[in-house]
């Protein structure tokens, strides 16, 4: 089980605007955890994932790990 959770890829969409998203990553970093960033700035075409993704929502940021997904960020803890 526990390499399972290892395998996990975690992507963050994110906008370079974003506070929340600066946050998170911010977080992120300093915790050590591996993350796939995709910046909505630079693939706009990702949108209408994100908007899938938190039902019709443009919201940043957004972690996906396989079906979980977290819209937002509120702090790590």
């Amino acid at each position: 089980m526990a390499e399972m959770a290892t395998d996990a890829t975690l992507v963050v969409y994110t906008r370079p605007d974003c506070s929340y998203s600066d946050a998170l990553l911010h977080d992120l970093d300093k915790d050590g955890v591996e993350y796939k960033q995709i910046d909505l700035s630079m693939f706009p075409e990702l949108v209408s994932e994100v908007e899938r993704l938190t039902g019709g929502e443009r919201v940043t940021p957004v972690m996906v790990e396989g079906d979980l997904v977290i819209v937002g960020y509120h702090g790590i803890g």
